[in-house]
This record gives C-alpha cells, sequence and structure tokens, in this order.
C-alpha cells in the first residue's frame, strides 16, 4: 500500500531507507533521487544513522536464514547516485527500468482531451501511470479515496497548495480536495502512484468545463 500520506517527503525518505515501501512507490522515490540530489544528501544522512543503529544492536537469532539470504539477493538494488539514475530523457534510469522504455516510446492513450496516461496496472497493491497533460490543462477538482503520490517528471504545475516543478512529489489523500493546473509553456509529465480512487468535486460548470478540456 501507499504510505500514509500524512507523512511529511522526509518520512517517505525514510521509510526508503528502511526498505517498508511497495515496488512502484521505491522507484518513485529512486527517481526523485536521481533528480534532486538535496534529497540524496538526505538519504545518505540517514543510511549512515541505520547503519549505526545496526552496529550497535544486540545480535539475536536469525531464523530462516536460507529465505532470508534468498529474498535479499532476489530484491533490487537501491539507485540513488551514480551513472545507474543517468538517462538522455526526462525519465530518471530507475523508472526506465521499471516500466521498460524511454519517453519517446512510452504508448499514451487519451483519457480526456489534452490528458494522455500509459497505465502499467496494478503492482504490489499499488495502481501506477505515467501522465501526459498539454500545457494550461486542467485536472477537474477532486478529493481522494486514498493515498496518492505524483512525481513530475517534466513542467510543472500547480494548485491550491503551491507549484509542483520537475522531481517534486505531490503527496495527497482524502485531506485534499484540489485542482491541479499545467503551466503553459510546456506539457506536465509525470509518474502517478495510488492505493484508491479519486471523487470529482467543485462547482458543476467548472467540472465540465475541465473535463472536456477548454
Amino acid at each position: 500500500m501507499v504510505p500514509d500520506i500524512s507523512e511529511t517527503l522526509d518520512a517517505l525518505l525514510a521509510r526508503y531507507v528502511a526498505g517498508s515501501l511497495p515496488a512502484p512507490v521505491r522507484v518513485l522515490v529512486e527517481s526523485h533521487l536521481a533528480i534532486k540530489p538535496e534529497s540524496r544528501a538526505f538519504v545518505s544522512r540517514l543510511e549512515v544513522l541505520a547503519g549505526g543503529e545496526l552496529t550497535g544492536a544486540e545480535p539475536v537469532p536469525l531464523g530462516g536464514r536460507q529465505d532470508r539470504l534468498d529474498a535479499i539477493f532476489a530484491s533490487p538494488a537501491p539507485a540513488i547516485s551514480g551513472r545507474r539514475n543517468e538517462s538522455p530523457g526526462i525519465l530518471p534510469r530507475p523508472l526506465v527500468d521499471f516500466v521498460g522504455f524511454e519517453e519517446a516510446d512510452i504508448p499514451w492513450r487519451t483519457k480526456l482531451p489534452g490528458f494522455k496516461e500509459y497505465a502499467l496496472g496494478e503492482i504490489d497493491g499499488c495502481n501506477a501511470s505515467l501522465f501526459w497533460l498539454r500545457p494550461g490543462r486542467a485536472i477537474p477538482d477532486h478529493t481522494h479515496d486514498g493515498s496518492e503520490l505524483f512525481l513530475v517528471l517534466d513542467g510543472a504545475f500547480n494548485d491550491q497548495r503551491g507549484r509542483f516543478a520537475r522531481g517534486d512529489i505531490s503527496i495527497a489523500d482524502e485531506t485534499v480536495d484540489h485542482r491541479p493546473v499545467a503551466e503553459t509553456d510546456r506539457p506536465c509529465i509525470g509518474f502517478l502512484v495510488s492505493d484508491g480512487g479519486l471523487r470529482l468535486t467543485g462547482p458543476l460548470h467548472r467540472k465540465l468545463t475541465d473535463i472536456v478540456g477548454f
């Protein structure tokens, strides 16, 4: 499941270091880290602290040793620094590895005028998708039936909470009622992970206008 959205970004990064995130959320965080060097520095400090805690911990007997080792060796390595995060396009390397292609090869499907999506489906208890919004396109006012993380990969959008640009993560849940609007200079492209649907809100005339994309 997507982490409790009452968490801050720092708490989300802490859960990444602890290894407790489902696969799509882990990839979203790794992609954020590939773009934002300040977050990589924060994660590195958390890893040092976590290592210190492990060093000082009392040893305990390990049950199911071989099963645990098999799980460790089968898990993907984190990608927070170095050449693995480099990519010639707007998709960070962890996301390219996850979806299997670069930006130019994304098989977009039009959902609404000026609004395209590539849905990866349900993975590890989460719904994951790539989104493309034409410049100036608004998403109708809505709130959420669960938790939602949206990583901006290119362009930017604004809502009642402020501006979200490349590398920023929008964190929303049922307490957030917003109307994201892509900025007018370029399309807004992002990676979304959620564990629930959304419910349209707002006045009917604006809802209809936003749906048809005027």
